[in-house]
């Protein structure tokens, strides 16, 4: 058995817990939450800090004291993981599903991602070209 399928997320080691994530970015896009219903809305702009061809952290070990608002996803609690997109590994294992036959861990490798169109960089501009974050809200087709 591999080790998503019999460990808790909070059991994982470093190195298990960061083999999870798949590199599409997604979790990095900008969002905005309607303040009236908390709905969570993606956008196609992502932090400034990404690299849009490996859709990777250029500063993964700052990234959180150099963007604020940047969130250390082992810092939460689990059951708060709705707001990644479905296909999030981190949410699937949350929610007792699957990892799907295209992640990395699956597919033994990381191109599987952008074959799949999982991936951002076919999409995504850096924050600091946009103007009004409303005019770059995305719908995912999960």
């Amino acid at each position: 058995m591999n080790f998503w399928e019999t460990k808790k997320l909070s059991e994982m080691t470093t190195k298990e817990w960061e083999s999870l994530c798949d590199g599409c970015g997604k979790c990095c896009l900008n969002k905005l939450e309607d303040e009236d219903s908390g709905e969570i809305f993606f956008t196609s702009a992502v932090c400034d800090l990404i690299d849009l061809e490996t859709c990777r952290c250029t500063r993964y070990s700052e990234r959180t004291s150099l963007v604020p608002e940047c969130i250390d996803l082992k810092q939460h609690d689990f059951a708060e993981y709705t707001w990644l997109p479905a296909t999030c590994a981190y949410r699937l294992l949350t929610d007792g599903k699957k990892l799907p036959h295209w992640h990395p861990l699956i597919s033994g490798t990381q191109e599987s991602v952008q074959d799949a169109g999982v991936s951002i960089s076919s999409f995504a501009m850096k924050e600091s070209q946009v103007d009004d974050l409303e005019d770059h809200i995305i719908e995912w087709l999960d």
